[in-house]
């Protein structure tokens, strides 16, 4: 298992982003992942419209994760509604 930070940038509206931080949560857990850290950065601006969206809803997650599950777990992302845009970097030890 790997460190990894995940940040999402999820719809601004509430319902949809509750019901997108739990399929976040079902993906993770569905390959194995642990959620270790979780830290909300609230609602920003966006540098260019995403999905008609002007505004998003940033989360950062520290994950612990099997390095060739990312790519799956990037490909359930896709499939998820209500998530604009995604980013995996590993944490170097």
């Amino acid at each position: 298992m790997r460190k990894y930070e995940l940040m999402i940038v999820f719809s601004t509206e509430e319902d949809k982003f509750k019901a997108a931080s739990e399929a976040v949560r079902s993906v993770l857990a569905n390959f194995g992942a642990s959620i270790d850290k979780e830290e909300s950065y609230g609602d920003r601006d966006l540098t260019y419209v995403i999905n008609k969206q002007k505004r998003g809803r940033f989360v950062l997650f520290t994950v612990s994760a099997n390095p060739a599950k990312i790519t799956e777990i990037e490909g359930q992302f896709k499939l998820t509604n209500n998530l604009l845009k995604w980013l995996f970097v590993k944490i170097e030890d």
